[in-house]
């Protein structure tokens, strides 16, 4: 006779062998209680940051003006985020028109609030609201990021370990929940990018799914889709962009986060399945977005675009769907496409994202094509939020 193994037994040993094998494999990267630290930036890297040349920066350096860079064998200058920063603020005080360096809010900007959605999983989300976040950051905005999937893989790419290092609280949950929130400000983490931080995620934001039908019965709380919005006001004036990476599902933490939203990035993987997928989920979010609105919620938004993510230029199907996209949606569509690239998914073998790894680990043409896709994809996302300012 068979004997079947319990299956709750069965997943809760999977869970305990691979949350140890995590844990060692991120001790081996990281030593305990050591935190990232971000890599230097080439003088080269700096320059295409900022937008300037190379021999400028290094005539700053000459001159004495300006942060003095780290100086390697051969004259080789490394510059490190917070030299960038210090660089931007002397740049722009010479910049004949506001905002060239220091590109972030000015008096009468609102705060933009970019959820990056997907029903599916494995449609690239994490990947495009890492790199959206790191980005930003780099070009001198003011970024939080939020974790909002239990799954916290974009609090993972920022070396936090929710089983270790979130064992009494700390994310947005705790900011959101229905009886004793805190303030935001205390779940706020700094990070290794200058300009970013984060509010890490784990299995807790599940209690705002179980938690959100009793308080819509009892009628004794304030309505649960105002509750990210709520919690953002405390920082209002802290940030100039907010990136919320949101569950794959359209949940009470998804609504919440939409309506607290001012736009929207949807990540598509350009396969029949994938957009049939997000079909489903158009129709769904239309349907309850519509009831929000009906019970008092914010919908209009500056923005909504689609990216497509994972693309390989040479597969005719994806080719076929992409053009399907831009026929049926037009100019929400992105112009640009995060590209599909061993460069992405190898670094985040290392919890790292292109922007943090050094391009010396790949072949030079793999990197650059994955990098300029990345930076295509995000400088056209922050042209879109510059618009939203009236610039």
């Amino acid at each position: 006779m068979t004997k079947y193994t319990r299956i709750d037994r069965l997943v809760g040993e999977h869970a305990e062998k691979l949350s140890a094998r995590l844990q060692a494999h991120r001790t081996q990267l990281f030593p305990p209680d050591a935190r990232k630290q971000l890599r230097k930036f080439t003088s080269g890297e700096v320059a295409d940051l900022l937008g300037v040349k190379d021999a400028y920066l290094r005539k700053l350096h000459l001159d004495g003006k300006g942060p003095s860079p780290e100086i390697r064998a051969g004259g080789r200058r490394l510059y490190s985020p917070d030299d960038i920063q210090s660089l931007r603020h002397h740049l722009e005080q010479g910049a004949k028109t506001p905002g060239t360096y220091l590109p972030g809010r000015r008096d009468g900007d609102h705060m933009q609030v970019i959820t990056v959605i997907n029903f599916k999983g494995g449609s690239g989300k994490t990947t495009t609201a890492a790199h959206l976040a790191q980005k930003a950051a780099l070009d001198g905005y003011r970024v939080l990021a939020i974790d909002l999937d239990p799954q916290a893989s974009l609090s993972a790419l920022h070396g936090f370990q929710p089983e270790f290092d979130l064992l009494d609280g700390g994310t947005l949950y705790d900011a959101i929940r229905y009886d004793n929130p805190v303030p935001l400000p205390q779940v706020i983490q700094k990070t290794y990018f200058t300009n970013l931080d984060l509010v890490p995620g784990n299995l807790d934001l599940m209690e705002f799914e179980h938690e959100t039908p009793r308080a819509i019965v009892q009628r004794d709380n304030p309505l649960f889709f105002t509750r990210v919005d709520d919690a953002l006001a405390s920082v209002q004036d802290d940030y100039d962009i907010v990136v919320i990476d949101c569950p794959p599902q359209l949940g009470f933490l998804t609504m919440s986060a939409l309506s607290a939203a001012t736009a929207v990035l949807v990540t598509v993987h350009p396969q029949m399945l994938d957009v049939m997928s997000m079909c489903q989920f158009l129709l769904m979010t239309s349907n309850l977005l519509g009831v929000v609105s009906e019970a008092g919620g914010d919908m209009s938004y500056d923005w909504l675009r689609y990216v497509v993510t994972r693309y390989e230029p040479g597969d005719g199907p994806q080719n076929q769907m992409v053009s399907f996209m831009r026929s049926m949606f037009g100019e929400h569509v992105l112009n640009h496409t995060v590209l599909k690239s061993t460069a992405i998914s190898d670094a985040g073998i290392t919890k790292q994202t292109l922007y943090e790894i050094e391009k010396s680990q790949f072949t030079r043409s793999t990197y650059d094509r994955a990098i300029e896709s990345l930076n295509a994809v995000n400088g056209e996302i922050t042209d879109l939020i510059q618009k939203a300012w009236g610039r």
